[in-house]
């Protein structure tokens, strides 16, 4: 088994399950939780989206097993509400697909709101621990014919126009401008970020600089009309 041979090497990593399902968590819990063996500790478990954004926030896990269908949005919504988590560039939080659907729009969905991969259900319990550290060291990881949804929808799609404006930009500034643009007030910001109030300010007028806008309503609209939000 792929994860015996990890765990015996010394490889930990920590994860968090999210499923509305009781009984499918004890099952994923009991079939590769067993850290001594696998190397997966499991450190939270959540059954819906706030439960899940709670969790997440809370123990910093890398990586997250994330069903598509959540009471309270879905997993896109949970994506959504973490982005700022996975896209730390120090210990950046992953997030891996676990569905019981193989339907293009689940799969698309989620790898367009930023999970690093999509396997059903069916896995084994080698097979998604083998996937899990996959995902942890930066891979991509679907189940087979999924991955062919994939790459038709971002075939099919034209490549974005080079924004020189957003290119000025930082990748912290980026994150920011997009909590910013969302609402977010300084202090909701430093703490979704793990920055002080103080940085935050620092960022905003250094977008607000670089992209010659006056406040953060500018701001918005600014990021708004490039669907940034």
């Amino acid at each position: 088994m792929t994860g015996e041979s990890e765990a015996a090497g010394g490889r930990r990593v920590r994860v968090v399950l999210v499923d509305d399902h009781r009984m499918f968590r004890a099952g994923v819990q009991a079939e590769i939780g067993r850290t001594d063996i696998t190397g997966v500790e499991v450190v939270g478990e959540a059954a819906d989206v706030d439960q899940a954004v709670t969790v997440i926030t809370a123990t910093r896990p890398e990586v997250v097993l994330l069903d598509v269908h959540l009471p309270g949005g879905g997993g896109v919504e949970v994506l959504r509400r973490c982005a700022a988590l996975s896209a730390a560039q120090e210990e950046p939080v992953r997030f891996l697909a676990l569905s019981v659907s193989d339907a293009a729009e689940d799969v698309i969905g989620v790898i367009r709101g930023g999970a690093r991969g999509y396997v059903t259900k069916t896995i084994t319990g080698s097979d998604l621990v083998d996937a899990i550290f996959r995902v942890r060291d930066g891979d991509a990881v679907f189940s087979p014919r999924l991955a062919g949804f994939v790459l038709d929808a971002f075939a099919s799609t034209d490549a974005p126009p080079v924004d020189e404006d957003l290119d000025r930009l930082t990748q912290r500034e980026r994150e920011v401008l997009r909590l910013i643009a969302r609402g977010y007030a300084y202090k909701e910001i430093a703490k979704q970020l793990f920055i002080s109030v103080k940085t935050v300010e620092s960022h905003v007028s250094a977008v607000l600089r670089k992209l010659q806008l006056s406040n953060r309503h500018e701001l918005t609209r600014w990021a708004t009309a490039r669907r940034l939000v």
